[in-house]
């Protein structure tokens, strides 16, 4: 079955390249070399390579691949850098920013319901990944431990782009990605200088609500 799922895997890499959600080289291979099959309930790994969203518990989803190409493309990721994620759910989609970053870099991914938390850390241990740490907590309010970071998402819509993310981001052209409004929402960007702020709308998407102090 390991060999039918690398098949499949690389179905979907080709189809998202031609569709042109994939266009860099890190991300293409990062995509091949994580199995999102590991990172999704027994019951529903047959769908892993389906380019849909599917539930993973507590009212949760593993966002489609398309959604976490769209995102990692958008982030403007390097090797090295320290990236905080809100919303670890599976674990996959940090897998992924933390392949493309590579060793030298770390990801911090917040998780507010405790039982996803210890699920995302059993996937990524499963599947190699060494370079993340799950903690719990309200991801509305970001991480400030490790602050700041070269990079922030938000896997989850929020109402508003919590202050918190903005101040803990870093002012050396750090970067924001953020879905904003209810369930159908707007995929934000913002790129924090030494100046000033700058905002790009990058289209529509669908998100689960960020749940928290600045949050829903």
């Amino acid at each position: 079955m390991r060999d039918d799922y690398t098949v499949l895997r690389t179905r979907l890499v080709q189809r998202l390249k031609k569709e042109g959600r994939i266009t860099n080289q890190d991300v293409e291979d990062a995509f091949l070399s994580i199995p999102r099959e590991l990172f999704i309930p027994q019951s529903k790994r047959s769908y892993a390579y389906v380019d849909t969203p599917l539930d993973i518990g507590n009212g949760q989803t593993i966002s489609a691949p398309h959604m976490v190409a769209i995102m990692v493309e958008e982030l403007l990721l390097e090797k090295g850098q320290k990236v905080l994620e809100i919303g670890a759910g599976s674990g996959y989609h940090a897998a992924i920013v933390a392949s493309i970053i590579g060793p030298g870099g770390n990801v911090y991914s917040i998780e507010r319901i405790s039982s996803l938390a210890t699920t995302a850390k059993e996937n990524l241990y499963h599947a190699g990944i060494s370079n993340v740490e799950v903690i719990i907590g309200d991801g509305s309010m970001g991480l400030e431990t490790y602050a700041p970071y070269d990079r922030i998402y938000v896997t989850c819509a929020a109402p508003v782009v919590p202050k918190p993310l903005i101040e803990q981001l870093t002012i050396d052209n750090g970067v924001l990605l953020i879905p904003v409004g209810e369930m159908i929402c707007e995929l934000q960007r913002i790129i924090k200088t030494t100046t000033d702020l700058k905002k790009e709308y990058l289209g529509g998407c669908a998100f689960v609500p960020l749940i928290g102090k600045y949050g829903y």
